[in-house]
């Protein structure tokens, strides 16, 4: 089920007795939990029947103790364990009094108790008994992180299930400068609406206006620069970078041109070059980005520059490097190695 399907049964008042809510993605780990926890009691229930947990507080002994009760004036009642990935989970094994306990709870939940853990960062474990149990008694789901040919759309999605509109720019822009982290994309674009009218189509004059993304200087117009090999233009963007550290964190900037390049050896491969946009997973209209770029950098300047990218994120990080070296100064020596 998808994270929208679990909220629909919800509304529809169809609960499952556990909730196990795990994987890398937060954003909609969150959105079942906050769902559940602000809207499945009403404000007169929650007070005796709403129990939130944190698991670096807790183990799982308190969790199940509270799980056990029993409803006071309601039908259900509801026990939330945020950032249960660091809950002492106990032990397994049947044959202890710990692990009975805990296998017993989870193969036989208490149908008044809607138990909620949101498991986060990270997949849980799926050889483990209490998973094997859940999936019997309860509903597992899993949050992967979005891969980045579907940003764009997966941005314009949300945007119009808030009522608004984007256009292909605007949206590639977003997903080019924001990166995959869905909570931080969603809540950019909330702060964006906040400034937009619904009618208005929000364009990238906007998203560089009300996100905070340079009109000139920003990854994506570096990676244009870098595309037809204006050496001044990268220069100037990545002298602005190396200034506004903060707003152009060198490893953002590594990861989206690492993301560009891989797709400019993959446009080298494709055979129909009509079918590259679907290939790629990018807007049409940045084909002929590629196209300039794949003139400029034949298969093996691209396996080089790809090579580059990862020996300059690792002296970023400190590792394979002689010194202390400015980040500034490693993006400057980067750009000049890959437009030489």
């Amino acid at each position: 089920m998808t994270a929208a399907e679990i909220i629909k049964d919800i509304k529809a008042r169809k609960f499952k007795p556990v909730y196990l809510l795990h994987g890398e993605e937060s954003y909609y780990i969150d959105q079942v939990t906050d769902y559940i926890e602000d809207k499945l009691l009403n404000d007169a229930e929650k007070g005796f029947n709403q129990t939130v947990l944190y698991g670096k507080d807790t183990d799982m002994a308190t969790v199940l103790g509270a799980a056990k009760r029993y409803p006071m004036m309601s039908d259900y009642q509801v026990v939330i364990v945020k950032e249960a990935q660091d809950l002492k989970w106990g032990k397994e094994d049947a044959s202890s009094k710990e692990g009975e306990f805990v296998l017993n709870y989870f193969e036989k939940p208490l149908p008044s108790t809607i138990l909620v853990l949101a498991f986060k960062y990270a997949n849980f474990d799926k050889r483990k008994k209490i998973y094997k149990a859940i999936s019997k008694s309860g509903l597992i789901f899993q949050s992967d992180p979005v891969r980045d040919y579907k940003l764009v759309p997966w941005i314009e999605e949300f945007i119009k299930d808030k009522g608004y509109k984007i256009d292909q720019q605007a949206s590639a822009l977003m997903a080019e400068y924001l990166g995959t982290d869905l909570s931080k994309i969603a809540n950019e674009i909330e702060k964006l609406m906040l400034n937009v009218p619904k009618e208005v189509t929000i364009n990238t004059d906007l998203v560089q206006k009300n996100i905070g993304i340079s009109k000139e200087y920003n990854v994506f117009e570096l990676q244009k620069a870098l595309a037809i090999r204006d050496v001044l233009k990268c220069n100037k963007i990545i002298n602005y970078f190396a200034s506004n550290p903060k707003a152009n964190p060198t490893v953002m900037v590594l990861a989206n041109l690492g993301g560009y390049f891989t797709k400019l050896l993959k446009y080298h491969y494709i055979p129909n070059k009509a079918d590259a946009a679907s290939a790629l997973g990018v807007p049409p209209f940045f084909i002929k980005d590629y196209e300039v770029a794949a003139r400029n950098y034949n298969t093996g300047k691209v396996f080089q520059v790809i090579g580059l990218l990862r020996e300059y994120d690792l002296k970023s990080k400190g590792l394979d490097s002689t010194g202390n070296v400015d980040d500034g100064e490693l993006l400057k020596e980067l750009v000049f190695k890959i437009v030489h």
